[in-house]
């Protein structure tokens, strides 16, 4: 039990950093419980993930300037995408993402490593109205269906989605993100809840230790600025990869 505390912990505050605590809470749940279905440790993965990433997305709120006009419709959009990528995720097989997520994530790898200056800079007046209802859609509807049919990375690909497109530093991208990524675990929380797929007991005690990490880790990404967010990024993916390519060929 002290092992999943600590990995609820470490989960915390990697989500509120760059997103991807699934990737260190989930394993651990199926290592401690190994024969656990998986739509349970998802399940119970999204009740421990929506306390810490509610308390990252409050923290980074009141530190820096959020664009409402983005996370919240973002955020609304994403809570019945991601139920409906839940109620869809036992009828397609992970092995046809992990090719494709891997590959992109090796572009976003490459992309953010050629361009030191990708998230240090930002202009986001440049921006046009088009480009920002683009945004809200796709990170609503596109990758909120994503988180609740699949998941790994989805805080990642947030962030990605408002550097690149809405000219945004990785700080404030970060914090775009954990507005939109309470959307989504809302979402697929409600539907693994419904379908008795969570574990509440050792999940809210789990949430406790998350929220402690995602405190630690929103306060941490403040205080040392977009440059740290954006090694932690490349550290996540990196990891990201290596997971998927057990997964899928192991």
């Amino acid at each position: 039990m002290s092992g999943l505390l600590a990995a609820a912990a470490a989960a915390g505050w990697v989500d509120a950093v760059v997103g991807g605590g699934g990737l260190v809470l989930i394993p651990a749940l199926m290592v401690a419980f190994p024969h656990l279905p998986p739509a349970v440790a998802l399940g119970t993965n999204k009740l421990t993930a929506i306390t810490g990433t509610t308390v990252a997305a409050v923290t980074y709120a009141r530190r820096t300037r959020l664009d409402r006009s983005v996370a919240l419709p973002a955020a609304g959009l994403a809570v019945p995408a991601a139920g409906f990528g839940a109620l869809s995720a036992s009828s397609l097989p992970a092995d046809w993402f992990r090719p494709a997520i891997m590959a992109l994530l090796i572009a976003v790898a490459v992309f953010v490593t050629a361009r030191p200056n990708f998230g240090a800079l930002q202009d986001p007046d440049a921006v046009s109205r088009r480009r920002r209802l683009f945004v809200v859609a796709f990170a609503g509807c596109g990758i909120g269906f994503y988180d609740g049919i699949f998941g790994p990375g989805t805080g990642t690909f947030l962030i990605m989605v408002f550097t690149s497109l809405l000219s945004l530093e990785f700080l404030q991208s970060s914090a775009l993100a954990k507005v939109v990524n309470v959307g989504t675990n809302l979402g697929a929380l409600t539907v693994f809840a419904v379908q008795g797929q969570v574990l509440w007991l050792l999940g809210a005690a789990m949430a406790v230790c998350n929220v402690a990490g995602a405190r630690i880790g929103a306060k941490t990404a403040l205080r040392r600025g977009s440059g740290f967010v954006r090694t932690v990024l490349l550290v996540v993916v990196a990891c990201m990869v290596v997971k998927l390519g057990i997964d899928q060929f192991g």
